[in-house]
């Protein structure tokens, strides 16, 4: 990934999903954070139906077939999450090649290439912002004091926003 330096008046989205299980089409939560003028102006979490109804990943994220099993597919939903999308110069998630695949896979199971908007990655930005043992997004929200519920994709999204947030005013100098 390229280096970049976010810019407080930037209009951009973080993502974050939860996945049922170790195949990277099985989203079944998302969360989306949108940020314009340096501040998060809307949270987005949907639940998505993965085309398996086996959930390995519950014991990380708590959420089960009975959760999702009528809620919409990725396809059905994909409106609703380029809409949000739209007019975001560019998107963040904290491990971005996880997010990444994940969103290129159910894309593709549809037919659908990727938005156009590039993808960085907040655990780099953090490594090269913050000298702490840690950068995994527990530990940059509690060295930032942002709060976090990980494994909620809404808050893993909002709080991926917020650490870009605190990383570009740390490099134009306001608190």
């Amino acid at each position: 990934m390229s280096h970049w330096i976010p810019l407080l008046n930037a209009t951009f989205a973080a993502l974050d999903f939860e996945t049922a299980d170790r195949h990277s089409d099985s989203a079944c939560a998302i969360g989306l954070a949108r940020v314009q003028n340096g501040e998060v102006v809307q949270v987005l979490h949907r639940h998505i139906r993965p085309p398996r109804n086996s959930f390995e990943h519950s014991w990380v994220h708590g959420i089960t077939w009975d959760d999702v099993r009528e809620a919409p597919t990725f396809a059905e939903l994909w409106p609703e999450i380029e809409a949000f999308l739209q007019g975001c110069e560019f998107l963040v998630a904290h491990n971005a090649g996880f997010e990444r695949r994940v969103l290129t896979t159910c894309l593709g199971a549809v037919g659908m290439a990727l938005p156009s908007q590039p993808i960085y990655c907040t655990v780099q930005l953090a490594k090269r912002t913050w000298p702490i043992p840690k950068h995994n997004l527990p530990s940059v929200c509690a060295h930032l004091g942002i709060a976090l519920r990980h494994h909620d994709a809404a808050s893993d999204a909002e709080a991926c926003a917020r650490i870009v947030l605190a990383a570009a005013r740390q490099s134009e100098g306001t608190p």
